[in-house]
């Protein structure tokens, strides 16, 4: 709507005046009275000019002002500001324009920082967060879930959930959602290029003020982690079952068969207790590994540091690995540089050093070779371990270090050995910050690298 006052009309109305006073002093008679008559007329119009000219200053274009930054407002510029100086109630009222536009800007601005970290937060949460509302349509998807599923979030916002998401599990969680009214959780597999992911999916309702459902918020958890910390557990209380079993059932057996009247025969008695001696060794050994393994794990665990003398502890070593090293005939060599010191746990150090070379010397066939080498390497200590033995496939060297795993089962239980080795090296190598590493193949023998840091603080 065009303002009733403006500049250029009241030009034209008194343009329009001046031509009716002249038209009229022409076509009539000039008398004095008219003449006074016009004077009059005159000077009440240029009063009432006047006093419009200070209206539309006063109030007319405070408020024109005014309105122009209330469409500004509109707009969503809230940066606009009102800046015609006035006093009275149009004053207060721009004062109050400005003050609102002010409020109404840092609202803006408080609102824009919490939806920022709101999606910061939503797109670095560790866990797949899909939104969808009461029709079924995509509005959200966090960084998370593209992860798991590919594509760009162009892909999902604003498709049909079964149009753009092809898993079954997912479909039937967001239908039991609305259809239940509740909490649905489903698992499923999901392949990420040729790893497996196993996802537990949560679905939960959204309602409104008034309860009704408004669409459905979908959490997915990556619980790989958890799966495979299950899987190790099932099959360490397998394996545990499976290694206690074999001497425990031999201890029992021999036991029953001498009390049944063998141990009246000399040679069975003897040859039988040896079996039962052996095995209560065998047993024993089993045992300690574990509570060594289980210190280890520990959360509270902490490593009691002192300076290790390399030369040193290799010959607290050797006697215990030589004799073993004799009876097969194996050549036990060693090359230890001189003068080498570093920060760790001695006797944790020491079994690292046990371990390797009993592991060596099991799989090494008689008159074959073991070869010990330690050397300086700057920042770590380097412990090499190497054999001429029958070596380690490729597909079983990543799983060398697992609890029980033997690349020759019938091998290991022959030398006695409980399968724990190798994963106490890999704890003891782990606790110090270090690295362990193994070069192998079929018949060609293994050679381990340990990787020690000299001065660094071990992690607990």
């Amino acid at each position: 709507m065009k303002p009733l006052f403006t500049k250029p009309l009241l030009v034209y109305h008194t343009g329009l005046f001046v031509l009716v006073v002249v038209t009229g002093l022409v076509i009539s008679q000039i008398t004095t009275e008219y003449i006074i008559l016009l004077s009059i007329l005159a000077v009440e119009y240029f009063m009432l000019i006047i006093m419009l000219l200070h209206i539309y200053d006063k109030f007319m274009k405070p408020i024109k002002k005014a309105s122009q930054t209330v469409d500004e407002f509109i707009k969503g510029n809230y940066r606009a500001r009102v800046h015609h100086s006035t006093g009275g109630i149009i004053g207060e009222l721009n004062d109050k324009l400005n003050v609102l536009a002010r409020n109404v800007s840092e609202f803006k601005i408080q609102e824009q920082v919490q939806e920022e970290q709101l999606s910061t937060v939503i797109d670095n949460t560790q866990s797949g967060l899909v939104l969808i509302d009461e029709k079924g349509y995509i509005h959200l998807v966090n960084r998370k879930f593209i992860s798991l599923f590919g594509g760009e979030y162009r892909n999902y916002h604003g498709y049909l959930y079964y149009d753009v998401l092809e898993n079954e599990t997912i479909h039937k969680t967001v239908q039991e959602a609305f259809l239940y009214e509740k909490n649905i959780t489903h698992s499923f597999t999901q392949f990420i290029g040729v790893d497996k992911k196993y996802i537990e999916i949560i679905g939960a309702p959204i309602f409104n003020e008034r309860n009704m459902p408004k669409g459905v918020v979908l959490l997915l958890y990556d619980i790989t982690h958890l799966k495979k910390l299950e899987l190790m557990r099932k099959d360490f209380v397998a394996n545990v079952s499976h290694e206690l079993k074999t001497p425990v059932t031999s201890i029992s057996g021999f036991a029953e068969t001498l009390l049944n009247g063998a141990m009246h025969d000399r040679d069975s008695l003897h040859h039988f207790l040896t079996i039962i001696h052996d095995e209560s060794t065998r047993l024993q050994d089993l045992l300690e590994d574990l509570l060594k393994l289980s210190r280890l794990e520990k959360d509270d665990f902490k490593l009691v540091k002192t300076t290790v003398d390399v030369n040193s502890l290799v010959d607290e070593v050797l006697p215990i690995i030589t004799q073993g090293a004799e009876q097969k005939g194996i050549a036990l060599r060693t090359d230890v540089e001189n003068e080498i010191t570093f920060e760790a746990e001695a006797q944790l150090v020491k079994q690292i050093l046990i371990n390797l070379l009993s592991n060596a010397i099991s799989y090494t066939a008689e008159t074959g070779a073991v070869n010990l080498k330690v050397s300086d390497e700057g920042e770590n200590v380097h412990i090499r371990v190497s054999d001429d033995g029958i070596g380690i496939s490729e597909e079983a060297v990543p799983r060398i270090f697992e609890r029980f795993y033997r690349v020759d089962k019938a091998r290991s239980r022959n030398t006695g050995g409980t399968g724990l080795g190798l994963a106490i090296v890999k704890h003891i190598v782990d606790v110090h910050d270090g690295t362990i590493s193994v070069d192998s193949g079929p018949g060609e023998g293994s050679v381990f690298h340990v990787y020690l840091p000299k001065n660094e603080k071990a992690s607990s």
